[in-house]
């Protein structure tokens, strides 16, 4: 939940605003040093999470010998085997297994929850700067990276592709839709994607074995538990769930006017007391303990990054 404009609340209620960044405060840096460390974890994650399965197609450029031939007019002529051309008398031509190259897609939560923190700063910076460095590592060695945005409202489905691309126009394209930001909120209960309709996106259009990245809160997500077991029989799939300190601890700061950004419920109550801070911790905790037990039934690699800490660093922690 977020907290109510300022002219909203009655005499006598407090806010949370002045704890909350009034807007997004960015990522923050990301040192090279650190991406470059991040860029070989994943590569451990995924060699073994692929194991061999993620075999190249057809014939093109690389190291690997796929089989010799005769020479034909317009053949490179660097590719003329010379040993092999002696032995039979005719110029043959070395042919090559394609260089393996890892299709990344991030499946990026834009819902309004996103848009709250009270540490550093928002969920939202987070997962961008957690989208924009997993770009980044995607796109080399021939990466491509594709984005599947969901939780937003102006496009049918609730739900924004965009397909897979390499080198420089895949990062301007997760970029412009970074820069875009997180779904305003809603009073009137619009219906937005979910977590389930992208995963079922992902497992449609994801047909060779690669690496999925799942970036949300997973706050008020159902159903996505299928689409993404299904997802992990054919890929590497990592969840990085953002959280805020304040959605596990009511603070204690009397009465408030708290508004739920997704449905524009308002929800009033008096917080100085001890019991109702026990109340509201434990259905959190119970929910963060569901998610990690369903995570880790379904094989995934379970990140958990804060608002409050260095995210790049838990990231690596994380995948290490």
């Amino acid at each position: 939940m977020s907290v109510g404009g300022p002219g909203a609340l009655p005499a006598g209620e407090r806010s949370l605003r002045q704890r909350v960044p009034d807007a997004s405060q960015g990522p923050g840096p990301m040192p090279a040093r650190l991406v470059d460390a991040l860029d070989v974890d994943l590569g451990r994650l995924v060699s073994h999470a692929l194991s061999g399965a993620r075999s190249a197609r057809g014939a093109g450029v690389g190291t690997e010998l796929a089989q010799l031939r005769a020479y034909a007019p317009g053949d490179d002529p660097r590719h003329v085997d010379a040993a092999a051309s002696a032995r039979t008398a005719t110029l043959q031509v070395r042919v090559h297994v394609p260089e393996r190259a890892l299709t990344s897609w991030l499946v990026l939560d834009l819902s309004p929850s996103m848009a709250f923190g009270t540490g550093l700063r928002l969920k939202s910076d987070v997962a961008h700067g957690a989208a924009l460095v997993l770009a980044r590592v995607g796109l080399r060695r021939a990466g491509s990276v594709g984005v599947v945005a969901f939780g937003v409202a102006d496009v049918p489905g609730g739900v924004r592709v965009l397909p897979p691309r390499g080198a420089k126009p895949g990062l301007v394209a997760v970029r412009k839709l970074l820069d875009g930001g997180v779904a305003p909120d809603s009073d009137a209960g619009l219906a937005r994607g979910t977590l389930a309709d992208a995963a079922a996106h992902v497992l449609a259009l994801a047909r060779l074995p690669g690496l999925i990245v799942v970036i949300s809160d997973f706050r008020d997500q159902q159903g996505w538990e299928r689409a993404l077991g299904a997802l992990r029989l054919r890929h590497a799939v990592v969840a990085l769930e953002v959280s805020d300190p304040a959605e596990a601890v009511l603070p204690r700061l009397g009465r408030l006017a708290l508004v739920d950004p997704e449905s524009g419920l308002v929800v009033r109550a008096d917080t100085a007391g001890r019991r109702l801070g026990e109340r509201f911790a434990a259905p959190e905790s119970e929910r963060r303990e569901a998610l990690s037990r369903e995570l880790r039934r379904l094989g995934i690699r379970h990140v958990c990054l804060s608002t409050a800490e260095d995210w790049l660093a838990a990231l690596g922690r994380g995948l290490r």
